[in-house]
């Protein structure tokens, strides 16, 4: 009798969740690798602002996904890692939140991201004031918004 090899249908991959970590850790190490090599601090700084926008964007988004909604002006970002027990309750809150330090992140200049929703600019609207933490300014005082990345 000839025995029959039964090949397993097994798929490897990477799932969101690492796919994120990834992307926010390239994105850090280039952020602070960049300016070591050129001598740009500011730049680097806008930079990771930029990269810590992205990564709370896909936070939100996750929070939505999973609740059907975002979290309200109110709420805040603390939403992400802590349940709200007020306003709009979200209904499948993720047990330990959507962040992965169990934090919210300060921006570079270690001043609180500015959070709307709803936005101006789409569902939510998302900011960093830039060196300064004034609205408004130029080059590396300028405000830094979720609408105007690319």
């Amino acid at each position: 009798m000839k025995k029959i090899k039964q090949k397993k249908n097994t798929q490897a991959g990477f799932t969101l969740i690492e796919l994120m970590v990834v992307i926010f850790i390239l994105g850090l190490l280039a952020a602070v690798a960049i300016p070591r090599f050129m001598g740009e601090s500011d730049k680097a700084k806008v930079g990771t602002a930029k990269t810590q926008i992205a990564l709370l964007e896909t936070a939100l988004k996750m929070y939505k996904l999973d609740n059907g909604s975002y979290p309200t002006t109110e709420q805040g970002l603390q939403a992400l890692v802590e349940a709200p027990t007020a306003g709009n309750l979200p209904k499948n809150w993720r047990k330990g939140g959507y962040l992965e330090k169990g934090k919210v992140p300060k921006d570079p200049w270690k001043n609180d991201f500015i959070y709307i929703s709803p936005g101006s600019h789409g569902d939510f609207d998302l900011s960093s004031l830039g060196a300064d933490g004034e609205p408004g300014g130029e080059e590396f005082d300028k405000d830094i918004n979720n609408w105007e990345i690319e």
